[in-house]
């Protein structure tokens, strides 16, 4: 079995696939390492919650994230942005209760 055509097809398919989502991992790991970065040195330390709600999103969020930092002036400016993008369910269940 491990000689046949269509095992090792089927194995390379599955390889190239699993290459490709670890370099998407990674590419989304870096972009969001690096906004991590440029907000605490535009803002210092940042909450937490608001950190793992910006690991979540995808490497093209994150870029257009950091692209908005010249235009954002305060925290509140993230967390508008983010609710926008990704609501906070904590946050909406305290403001209807």
């Amino acid at each position: 079995m491990l000689e046949s055509v269509i095992y090792q097809d089927i194995l390379q398919k599955g390889e190239k696939r699993g290459k490709q989502i670890g370099e998407l991992r990674g590419e989304q790991k870096e972009a969001f390492m690096f906004l991590h970065r440029l907000l605490n040195r535009r803002f210092g330390e940042i909450d937490s919650s608001m950190i793992e709600r910006l690991r979540v999103l995808p490497k093209e969020e994150l870029e257009t994230l950091g692209e908005s930092l010249f235009d954002l002036s305060e925290l509140t400016d993230i967390e508008a942005w983010l609710n926008q993008l990704l609501p906070n369910t904590d946050d909406n269940k305290t403001k209807t209760t």
